[in-house]
């Protein structure tokens, strides 16, 4: 079994090494860390790290596929890890080494060298569903900030622990992501002061705000939040109360029943990521992370070139509110019934461990550490990614470009990510064409494949896998805009 304190100590160590762009202000902005780590019989090493709590709204997606959609740090540690894979097969078909892939048995297929696998690790419980937890005084579940009235001044209502919404017309110190210099203000009205997409969809709140609630819900849940493992009923009694996530379950399923104390959320359910302002169309970190105990975290385009699948083994979180049970819940049982996969795929929920290691960076860290004349505690608008790759490692972005930006170079490959869809697929056609005409894949054969659209659907045993957890498992789920696809 994996040594989960060993595993956070080498992730803390890893961002610890990184240059400081792009990381929280100590003391008064936060974040969230995650990142993949490879291990065999020799060692254990982080291949892939990322930072970020944000995502942006729906109007903002582009259909060139050069905007990153969802900067939260385990969509960000997962995307830098498709960028190592796609390093470490390149490498493979070139005819040099690889400390990841050896030849299959199937022709132009690859897999694992035998004892290489990765672990999944995450400086707080994933948003959505798993965090959906039941308060304790326990230590390793401190009550949340609200708690007290410092961390409560200048915020609404109360939601999970992991993520808080900040509204950027409060407070001369508010610190934004800027692009071209310019600050982006968002507000519940989706007012911006420049044309280039803007923090619209703020991350989860511990003390968000939905615009939906009524000032009733509003104290209600700041109430419950404040008094920590129990709400009142109202008429003298106390009921067990939970840590709320602002994840919304998607449209057609239950609805959060907004009741007091463990009453407020239904549990379960597919949720899309919160924001102030425009929705979004990201599901939240639990659901994805359910889908790639599934489908793999390799994707649909890696799959073309692997005999089988890429499953964690583990997942680690930190040091945080956390409850094993709910984490079994929103990651593995609601999954576990999923059968008629096709061969290489499989029901893989990784082992579940938690360090007791916090992260410098957290909520709960920041509000230890906040100083009165540092302004109001926000989450930090930046995104850090860092992957083992020979070019280009570190990658800083903000509201879904590259950091510091400016409207010169918007729309040009300057401004992309290297995480974004249009580098990615540009990274698999590149490995493309590094293989041999005769040694690829059978599915890549065909001169029909043009859109990033077409490669992804020519993932048959792929695709055949989404279909089958789509039909047992997650109906709901929202699909892409094909028209947001067809870019090449």
């Amino acid at each position: 079994m994996a040594d989960p304190d060993h595993i956070a100590r080498l992730c803390y160590a890893r961002l610890e090494s990184l240059p400081r762009r792009g990381r929280p202000e100590a003391g008064r902005e936060w974040s969230l860390l995650a990142a993949v780590l490879q291990t065999d019989a020799v060692k254990t090493e982080v291949v892939s790290l990322g930072t970020g709590t944000k995502c942006i709204g729906q109007s903002h997606m582009s259909p060139n596929g050069d905007v990153l959609n969802d900067s939260h740090a385990e969509v960000i540690a997962r995307r830098g890890c498709i960028r190592y894979l796609l390093q470490q097969l390149h490498s493979a078909v070139s005819g040099g080494s690889s400390s990841v892939f050896c030849p299959s048995e199937e022709p132009g297929k690859w897999r694992l060298r035998p004892g290489v696998s990765f672990l999944f690790f995450t400086s707080h419980t994933p948003c959505g569903d798993a965090s959906i937890i039941p308060m304790t005084d326990s230590p390793s579940q401190p009550r949340p900030p609200g708690a007290s009235e410092k961390s409560r001044e200048g915020t609404g209502a109360g939601g999970d622990l992991k993520r808080k919404s900040e509204d950027p017309s409060e407070g001369p110190h508010t610190k934004l992501a800027r692009v071209d210099n310019q600050e982006t203000r968002t507000e519940d009205g989706g007012d911006t002061k420049t044309s280039f997409p803007s923090k619209s969809c703020q991350s989860e709140g511990f003390s968000q705000t939905q615009a939906t609630e009524t000032p009733e819900e509003t104290r209600e849940e700041e109430a419950s939040a404040t008094r920590g493992p129990c709400a009142s009923t109202g008429l003298g009694g106390r009921v067990p109360d939970v840590h709320r996530t602002g994840a919304k379950c998607v449209p057609g399923g239950a609805a959060d029943p907004l009741q007091p104390g463990s009453g407020y959320h239904s549990t379960g359910e597919l949720r899309v990521k919160p924001g102030r302002g425009e929705p979004t169309l990201s599901l939240s970190c639990t659901d994805k992370l359910s889908r790639w105990a599934v489908l793999g975290f390799q994707g649909a385009l890696l799959s073309h070139y692997l005999q089988g699948a890429l499953y964690f083994s583990t997942l680690v979180v930190g040091k945080c509110p956390y409850s094993k049970e709910v984490m079994n819940r929103a990651l593995v049982t609601r999954c576990s019934h999923v059968t008629d996969l096709p061969a290489g795929f499989s029901v893989t929920p990784p082992e579940l461990l938690q360090s007791g290691l916090e992260f410098r960076f957290s909520q709960a860290q920041t509000e230890r550490q906040h100083q009165a004349t540092q302004g109001r505690i926000s989450p930090c608008g930046a995104a850090i990614s860092w992957c083992n790759v020979s070019e280009q490692p570190l990658d800083v972005t903000a509201n879904g470009y590259k950091h510091g930006v400016t409207k010169k170079v918007m729309g040009t490959a300057k401004s992309r990510s290297l995480l974004c869809k249009l580098e990615l697929f540009r990274s698999f056609l590149s490995l493309v064409s590094a293989t041999e005409p005769s040694a690829r894949p059978t599915s890549l054969r065909s001169s029909e494949l043009k859109t990033y659209w077409d490669y992804k659907q020519a993932s048959s045993s792929y695709q055949q896998a989404w279909q089958q957890l789509l039909l047992q498992a997650f109906p709901l789920w929202p699909r892409s805009d094909r028209k947001l696809l067809l870019f090449h």
